[in-house]
């Protein structure tokens, strides 16, 4: 797929001959979930790659005598040349999942989503919706499925968080600099990089196509932020989930309208298309328009695009659905309603849900979807319940996953590589029966990974925590007493998330004093991390953090709850990888479905969860806990006191024994082995790689094939 995509080299680096694929390299997210590509980079500049993990940056600040240097040492020509290699391999290869499974699809899927979580070095994303379509695009790559993904690029990307003195959140707006980024121009048919125009109130918006290649997959990135267009229009593309409505509107507009001229222009008419939520909603009216265009009724449009269409809804109530108010497509809309044949009245109605003055994505999407599912088999009830009406069935239900090659443990992939190969997780897919080594870990090898990856935990918080206790203008003393503050021998919980209502990151400090009895036993002791952001509009969100920030400086819970800024996927990686426990405890059914949990279910962290999103089906009794309730209470003050009430129970009588209970060799042998059950259940079952077949096997084969 990506040489149906050609590209601009915008940037030349004084890189030598012998050292010349390495651009080549910087320019894919290959390296991302690749231990060999990952080695090359430490290689070339281990300071600079520990402070940025960006080869681009890398690439731009090696000097030439640099090279020559490299040049001489034979471990890095030898890490170049496999790195290279494994390159050439992957993107190489023929023989794939999708080829070995009766992949016949004649163009690529078309996949558009608002935000993609790649890596975090390119903010593009803001929590779980961008990080899954990331790992939809991996998982893709690695399955050898033709698919091409098609976002915005965000030059101000999504806010760098930071909590001051008095737990207040700061929001930091990064700019993105093109030149040091792993993008590149698309080439335009003509010479140049492909533009394409949105028609505006009285004007056109220029907008640009980049290529970021994940793999064997592009990812399209749509830009507005040109010279040639007026300076009120510049930043249509700049700040993910913007405040104003209006401009989100706008964004929405040039990512749906856009990616169809964009793909258009390419000459690629892909076989199916996928909206990966409302956002990418307008995407159906410029694919109708288009059709009525070329002499088809309205109707016959819609049942056209409706059997080339998937849509996938993460929302877990219609309110949540993305809405605006009716006056704002009916300032911008007008040329699509002309070219559908209908007035504006008409074109609401296929956005309308239930309340007419309202413009509902999810509900335009619906109308031109044949394919509607939820992202759990609960939040597919909860799609059918709400939506059903539209739908006219039962919605679908095609359960997450997150990509294991990402999110496990070095020492894990390590482990698994040197059993399965370089593509173990995809080996896994086919070979579930597999599992039955990794459930052969000894109790020592699978407790030694884990305490590995929690000591790193432990580091990087530390790290973490000085920085915050610095910029506050703490001494000296205070910044060497962080050096004291957490254990990897005290039992660590995890809870990081985006600090949304629904999601309650202050259930389990609702009886302050029965938490404090529990964490402070001298016996058993309990020592809790949290982080998360809240959307800068979002007031109470922020408020819960200042609360964390307020209770983690009490008595009782300083030194044993620790709030941590600035939370991105780097940070991720280290908690669900190095936790013990990973806490979840959202309202049901409001959880959609919920990745984080199964990240670090394939870390062996055990989940302590309330029984909504995925882990509904994940939790089987042997590899986690569930506590609270499972079904909806309308009494919110009674149900969070029952909850907060199971929550101590457990964690104080089954948690903290069964971790604490060691034999003599130090091993906690019950707990490891809840660990091995919590991997060997979700390391094929919630893996990405199941996911993106899945929707080969029941959307796209389907759907293409008629």
């Amino acid at each position: 797929m990506l040489s149906r995509i050609p590209v601009i080299n915008h940037v030349e680096f004084p890189v030598p001959r012998s050292f010349d694929r390495v651009v080549d390299i910087a320019h894919n997210l290959w390296w991302t979930w690749h231990d060999t590509g990952r080695a090359l980079w430490s290689a070339i500049d281990p300071d600079q790659w520990e402070a940025t993990h960006n080869p681009i940056d890398i690439l731009h600040r090696t000097e030439r005598h640099r090279w020559t240097e490299l040049e001489s040492r034979e471990n890095v020509q030898e890490r170049y040349r496999e790195a290279v290699r494994r390159f050439d391999e992957y993107l190489g290869a023929e023989d794939t999942w999708y080829t070995r499974h009766g992949g016949d699809l004649e163009a690529p899927v078309a996949y558009l989503c608002t935000e993609f979580g790649v890596h975090n070095t390119i903010p593009l994303y803001s929590g779980g919706l961008g990080i899954l379509a990331g790992d939809h695009l991996k998982s893709a790559s690695d399955l050898g499925i033709p698919l091409v993904g098609v976002g915005l690029f965000y030059r101000r990307g999504y806010f760098r968080q930071e909590i001051d003195a008095d737990g207040d959140q700061q929001h930091i707006s990064p700019v993105l600099d093109e030149h040091r980024l792993p993008i590149n121009p698309v080439a335009a048919p003509g010479g140049g990089q492909l533009h394409v125009e949105v028609e505006l109130p009285g004007r056109s918006v220029a907008v640009a196509a980049w290529r970021l290649a994940v793999g064997r997959v592009p990812l399209i990135l749509l830009d507005t932020d040109l010279p040639e267009n007026d300076p009120a229009d510049r930043p249509i593309t700049h700040t993910l989930y913007v405040r104003g409505r209006e401009m989100r509107f706008l964004q929405e507009l040039v990512l749906g309208v856009g990616a169809v001229r964009v793909l258009d222009a390419l000459g690629i008419e892909p076989a199916v298309w996928h909206a990966n939520e409302g956002h990418a909603a307008l995407s159906v009216i410029e694919r109708a328009a288009r059709l009525v265009e070329a002499g088809s009724t309205l109707e016959e449009a819609r049942e056209a695009i409706r059997r080339r269409t998937v849509f996938t809804l993460h929302t877990p109530v219609p309110a949540g659905n993305e809405t605006f108010e009716r006056a704002i497509p009916d300032k911008y809309l007008p040329p699509w309603a002309a070219r559908l044949g209908v007035d504006m009245a008409g074109l609401g109605e296929l956005a309308r849900a239930h309340d007419p003055n309202l413009f509902d994505m999810g509900a335009l999407a619906i109308r031109f979807s044949s394919f509607v599912n939820g992202v759990s088999q609960r939040h597919g009830e909860v799609v059918t319940r709400d939506w059903s009406w539209l739908i006219g069935h039962e919605a679908e239900a095609i359960t997450n996953g997150v990509h294991p090659p990402t999110w496990v443990g070095r020492g894990a992939s390590r482990l698994l590589r040197s059993r399965f190969g370089s593509g173990w997780s995809v080996h896994l897919l086919e070979h579930p029966e597999d599992l039955e080594q990794v459930d052969a870990l000894s109790d020592e090898e699978l407790w030694n990974l884990h305490q590995v990856r929690k000591e790193v935990l432990v580091t990087f918080v530390r790290g973490r925590l000085q920085r915050q206790i610095a910029r506050h203008g703490g001494s000296p003393d205070d910044l060497r007493a962080v050096d004291r503050l957490l254990s990897p021998d005290v039992l660590t919980l995890g809870f990081a998330r985006r600090f949304a209502t629904y999601k309650r990151a202050t259930l389990m400090f609702r009886d302050v004093d029965r938490l404090v009895s529990i964490a402070a036993s001298e016996a058993r002791p309990i020592q809790l991390i949290f982080a998360g952001k809240a959307h800068p509009a979002d007031e109470h969100g922020q408020a819960l953090i200042r609360h964390l920030v307020e209770l983690s400086r009490t008595p009782g819970l300083a030194g044993r709850l620790f709030v941590v800024e600035d939370y991105d996927a780097r940070m991720a990686r280290f908690l669900v990888q190095g936790s013990d426990v990973w806490v979840n405890n959202p309202r049901p059914p409001m959880e959609a479905s919920g990745t984080s949990g199964m990240k670090a279910a394939m870390n062996g962290v055990l989940n302590l969860s309330v029984l909504d999103g995925w882990w509904a089906e994940g939790y089987d009794g042997e590899n986690g806990w569930a506590f609270g309730h499972a079904e909806p209470i309308d009494d919110y003050e009674a149900a969070d006191r029952h909850d907060a009430d199971d929550f101590y129970r457990v964690l104080a009588d089954e948690v903290a024994p069964l971790y604490y209970d060691r034999g003599d060799d130090g091993i906690p042998k019950a707990w490891v082995e809840k660990m091995r059950r919590s991997i060997t259940s979700s390391l094929v079952r919630f893996s990405s790689d199941r996911m993106v077949a899945e929707y080969l096997q029941r959307a796209y084969l389907p759907l293409a094939r008629g």
